[in-house]
C-alpha cells in the first residue's frame, strides 16, 4: 500500500475528481494533487499523471452527494477558489467525509473541515457580488458585454443566474484575470476566449466598440443616481462595506469615482 504520491491532473474539476478516484483506488493516505504545469514536488517524489475520466469523476461526485449536499457545494466552491494546495486539502476533506457516519463535513473541530467551509463561504459571497455588480454595455454587434476580475473563478457559478435573467438577449461576461468568458447566444452558454487588445473600461472616455445609445443611457442613469443621492445622509463607511471599492470599476453609476 502506498501512503503518499503526487497526482498530476489537467486543472479541470472532472480531472480533480478523477485524481481523487485514483487516490482512493490506490489507498493513498495522502494524495498531493497538483495541476499540470504547476508541479512542485521533491526531487525523489513519486508522481503519476492522471487522465480525466468522466465516468470515474461521476462516481466520486455521486458518492459525495449521497453523503452530503453541503459537502458537494463546499468541495466545488473551494475548488474554484484556486487557493494554493486546495486539492490536497480537499482530498483529506473527502476522505474524512467518506469515512464518517455522522459529522464528516460539519465537524468544525477539524481545522481542515473548518477551512474548507470558510473558503467555500468566501467563494459564495464573491458569486453573489458578481451577480449584483455586473453591468453590461451594448456593443455595435448587438451583444451585451461585461468584463470582470473576481478574486475567485466564479464564472461557472453565475452562468445560470444570467441565463435566466437575460434570456432574451445575447451577452458575454469575460473574466480578464483568467482570460476566458461565457457567451450566451439565445440558446446555450458557451465558454469562449477572446484576444482583447483594447479592454473595455468603465470610464467616462467612450469606446468605439459600444453604441452611442449605450452611453446616452449610462448618462441618464448617472444623472438619476446623482439626483437621488442626499449628500447629508451619505454614510461612506457603510456604503463601502456593502459595495467595496474594488467593484466600483464594474458599475456605471461609479464612472466619476473610478
Amino acid at each position: 500500500m502506498n501512503s503518499t504520491k503526487t497526482l498530476i491532473y489537467d486543472g479541470s474539476f472532472n480531472g480533480f475528481l478523477t485524481a481523487v478516484f485514483i487516490g482512493f483506488e490506490q489507498k493513498l493516505t495522502n494524495a498531493d494533487i497538483q495541476k499540470q504545469g504547476n508541479l512542485q514536488s521533491g526531487l525523489f517524489a513519486e508522481t503519476e499523471t492522471i487522465f480525466t475520466n468522466v465516468t470515474k469523476a461521476q462516481r466520486v461526485w455521486n458518492g459525495i452527494r449521497n453523503k452530503s449536499n453541503t459537502a458537494i457545494k463546499n468541495i466545488y466552491f473551494s475548488f474554484l477558489s484556486e487557493q494554493k494546495n486546495i486539492e490536497a486539502l480537499l482530498y483529506y476533506y473527502i476522505q474524512k467525509l467518506m469515512g464518517s457516519k455522522h459529522l464528516g463535513a460539519t465537524d468544525f473541530s477539524d481545522d481542515a473541515v473548518l477551512k474548507i467551509n470558510n473558503v467555500a463561504h468566501k467563494v459564495s459571497r464573491e458569486k453573489h457580488r458578481m451577480e449584483a455588480f455586473v453591468r453590461f454595455q451594448l456593443t455595435k454587434d448587438d451583444i451585451y458585454f461585461a468584463n470582470i476580475e473576481p478574486d475567485f473563478d466564479v464564472l461557472p457559478l453565475i452562468s445560470k443566474h444570467f441565463r435566466n435573467r437575460y434570456a432574451d438577449q445575447q451577452w458575454i461576461i469575460y473574466d480578464l484575470k483568467r482570460k476566458y468568458g461565457l457567451f450566451y447566444n439565445l440558446h446555450t452558454v458557451e465558454i469562449i476566449s477572446l484576444d482583447l487588445t483594447d479592454i473595455p473600461q468603465n470610464s467616462l472616455q467612450k469606446n468605439s466598440a459600444f453604441t452611442n445609445e449605450e452611453y446616452e443611457y449610462q448618462e441618464l442613469w448617472n444623472n438619476y443616481f446623482k439626483s437621488t443621492t442626499i449628500k447629508s445622509r451619505i454614510n461612506t463607511k457603510l456604503h463601502v462595506q456593502h459595495v467595496p471599492k474594488r467593484y466600483w470599476k464594474y458599475l456605471s453609476e461609479k464612472k466619476v469615482a473610478v
